[in-house]
C-alpha cells in the first residue's frame, strides 16, 4: 500500500455507566499513535449512522461491559442487527482485524465469557481476531497493580472498575494503558495486512 495511505479503524462500543467509554477511548488513542491511522468511535446507540463507514474499515474493536456475565443488552442488540446488516448481504466484514474488549466491576466478573462472545461473532462474520499478545502482568509477589494486563487476559483486554467509582476514576491507568496496547497492536497488523493485500494484488 501507498505509505501515505491511511487505514480506518472503528472501535463499536457500549458503555452503561461510562467506564468502558473510557476503556474505548484509550483503545482509539492506541489505534492512533499508528502513522495513517483513521480512527472512527461509534457508540452501538449511533449504528444506524455507520454500516456503511464500518463496511470500509480495515478493522473493527469491539467493546462492551460484562453484565451477568456477558454482554449488555445493548451490545447484543448491535450484534443480532448485523445479521441483516451485514451477514445476510454475503459477508461484508470477511477478512477484517477484529479484536475486543471489556470491563466489570468484580476482578473477574466472567469478562472471559464476553471477550469468548465477541471473537465468536467475529467469526461468524469470518473476521481475524487479534489477541492481546501481552504476558500476565500481576501474578507474582514482586508484580505490582500497575502492570499491564494486570488481570492475565490473553483473547481480549480486560479492565476492572469499582462499583462506587465514577468513570473520572475507574478504569485504573493500567487497564487504559492495557487497551492502548490493543488499539494500537490492531491498528498496526491492519497496516501490514493491507500492505501486504497491496502487494499481492
Amino acid at each position: 500500500m501507498n505509505p501515505d495511505e491511511s487505514i480506518r479503524i472503528a472501535v463499536v462500543h457500549h458503555s452503561g455507566y461510562g467506564h468502558t467509554a473510557r476503556q474505548a477511548q484509550a483503545v482509539a488513542d492506541g489505534a492512533a499513535q499508528v502513522k495513517g491511522t483513521d480512527v472512527l468511535l461509534v457508540k452501538v446507540e449511533d449504528i444506524e449512522q455507520h454500516w456503511d463507514a464500518l463496511e470500509r474499515c480495515e478493522a473493527i474493536i469491539f467493546g462492551a461491559p460484562t453484565y451477568m456475565g456477558s454482554a449488555s443488552a445493548q451490545f447484543k442488540t448491535f450484534m443480532d442487527a448485523t445479521s441483516r446488516t451485514v451477514f445476510a448481504k454475503g459477508g461484508l466484514w470477511r477478512d477484517k482485524l477484529a479484536a475486543g474488549f471489556t470491563n466489570s466491576a468484580s476482578r473477574s466478573g466472567d469478562k472471559l465469557a464476553t471477550l469468548q462472545q465477541l471473537s465468536i461473532f467475529a467469526a461468524q462474520h469470518g473476521m481475524h481476531w487479534v489477541n492481546l499478545a501481552l504476558p500476565p502482568g500481576h501474578n507474582n509477589s514482586k508484580s505490582t497493580e500497575d502492570t499491564l494486563n494486570r488481570h492475565g487476559f490473553f483473547l481480549g483486554a480486560a479492565a476492572q472498575s469499582n462499583a462506587d467509582e465514577s468513570a473520572e476514576t475507574a478504569p485504573p491507568p493500567a487497564d487504559l494503558l492495557t487497551a492502548e496496547h490493543l488499539g494500537k497492536r490492531v491498528a498496526s497488523l491492519a497496516r501490514q495486512l493491507s500492505a501486504g493485500r497491496h502487494a499481492v494484488a
